[in-house]
């Protein structure tokens, strides 16, 4: 068989039924989820599925009252959408890395946009950093995700993680900050000096710092979000 015929790269690329765990990736962008009830999604993300599933948007007081306010400001990069029934469903976002992690009863802070999908054993909760509100575009919101359950992330390409350690923080790019350890809390400031020297309009001149004991996940891209206008 010639290394370049139909049948040769269909071997090499098909489905792999052989999986049954309920997350899985099929290939290092392509995330698959064996669905035997619910899953949480971002909208959007959903590129195929097989099977009865049914997809619903997240309702605006689904969360409560609270994320509803939060939600006139994230624009649709937090929005997020339910997968419900029986199947295969296969999820992308503009083909980035996928990222598997698993919580045990522990807390990590997801950046909106790079929360791809979580299972619904997960609390989920959106949290809009508003001190950063105006001074650059995009980054405006994370996603608290706790509690027990598998969760899948994305990534430009390989990312790297960074420890936090006492008396040692780290400072990152908030458009290449894709997570981190729930127990962090970053604060955001402007070196004036850089944004000076660079430009006013340079997003490295915006910066958060983590301090304390954790870990920070970067990604090797500075990506810009969408902003919906706070005035």
């Amino acid at each position: 068989m010639s290394k370049y015929s139909i049948n040769e790269f269909i071997r090499k690329t098909e489905q792999n039924d052989e999986q049954s765990s309920f997350f899985e990736l099929e290939t290092p962008r392509m995330l698959e989820v064996n669905l035997r009830g619910q899953v949480w999604a971002k909208t959007g993300a959903m590129v195929a599925y097989t099977g009865q599933v049914k997809f619903e948007r997240e309702g605006l007081l689904e969360q409560g009252i609270g994320t509803l306010f939060k939600k006139a400001f994230t624009g649709e990069g937090a929005s997020l959408m339910k997968a419900t029934g029986h199947g295969k469903v296969y999820f992308a976002d503009r083909g980035k890395k996928i990222i598997i992690l698993e919580l045990d009863n522990e807390t990590i802070y997801v950046n909106g946009n790079d929360l791809l999908a979580f299972e619904s054993t997960v609390n989920h909760e959106i949290k809009l950093m508003r001190k950063i509100a105006g001074m650059m575009a995009g980054g405006l919101f994370n996603i608290r995700c706790s509690g027990y359950g598998l969760i899948a992330i994305t990534s430009h390409y390989e990312p790297l993680t960074l420890r936090v350690t006492p008396g040692n923080p780290v400072f990152t790019d908030p458009n290449a900050t894709i997570a981190w350890s729930g127990n962090l809390t970053p604060e955001f400031h402007t070196d004036i000096s850089f944004k000076t020297f660079i430009g006013r309009a340079s997003g490295e001149s915006i910066q958060m710092r983590f301090e304390g004991n954790g870990f920070v996940i970067i990604q090797p891209y500075e990506e810009v979000y969408f902003q919906k206008s706070l005035d």
